[in-house]
């Protein structure tokens, strides 16, 4: 029977060192692994960290799924319209192409100067609005609109307001104006006719309508109390 040759103390600490390797390899790949099947799971569960409610960045279909930006209170914009630079008076856009059917919503911002128009999220229509201050102030808050008239003429001033959506029982109406710089209303949002046609065939009675005065536009949000 020959003798057994005795292990070294360094082979042992080598083989030790060895083994630790093989194991933390064999973790790093399992990780790595079930990470990338969440990631390729539409179902996961998407963590959404220090967004705030009253302004959220536009998101992913896949982020916006999520129960903890679901269940946020406000109306979600997930597809603004992308515009080269401001609008000028009396300039608007419209793109309505590929948008499926949704809530028609409608935001205005008397310190942008501009007028907003969603569809289900997405932005389908942007323009420069007039709007009234000193003694006839545009109304702020939220409201719906109760009447439509393509070829109303106002009682008060004698003056033609096309494509009029009432607002409050005392005449304040989104309608085609000119909007000329420095023009104002008696309160109304006046914005160019074209697009009061286009904003026309698209909202209904009921179709909520939030004035604000401030916060400019960004790229997505979610909007409260619209």
């Amino acid at each position: 029977m020959s003798a057994k040759t005795p292990i070294s103390f360094f082979t042992r600490i080598l083989f030790a060192v060895g083994m630790v390797a093989i194991a933390w390899q064999a973790f790093s790949f399992a990780t790595a692994t079930q990470a990338s099947r969440a990631s390729a799971d539409p179902s996961a569960p998407v963590a959404v960290q220090n967004v705030p409610a009253d302004l959220l960045v536009a998101m992913s279909t896949d982020a916006i799924a999520s129960a903890e930006i679901a269940s946020a209170p406000g109306f979600l914009v997930t597809n603004p319209l992308h515009v080269e630079g401001a609008l000028s008076h009396g300039e608007y856009v419209w793109n309505e192409e590929g948008v499926p059917a949704g809530p028609i919503r409608i935001y205005v911002d008397l310190a942008a100067e501009a007028i907003y128009v969603y569809r289900g999220g997405y932005e389908i229509g942007r323009a420069v609005v007039v709007y009234g201050y000193g003694d006839h102030p545009t109304p702020l808050g939220g409201f719906s609109i109760t009447q439509k008239n393509r070829d109303h003429v106002s009682n008060l001033y004698d003056a033609p307001m096309p494509y009029m959506m009432r607002l409050t029982n005392d005449g304040i109406a989104i309608h085609g104006s000119n909007i000329d710089p420095g023009a104002a209303s008696h309160g109304c949002i006046g914005v160019p006719i074209e697009f009061a046609e286009l904003v026309f065939e698209q909202a209904a009675l009921g179709t909520r309508v939030l004035i604000r005065n401030g916060s400019p536009y960004e790229d997505g949000y979610r909007i409260q109390g619209i």
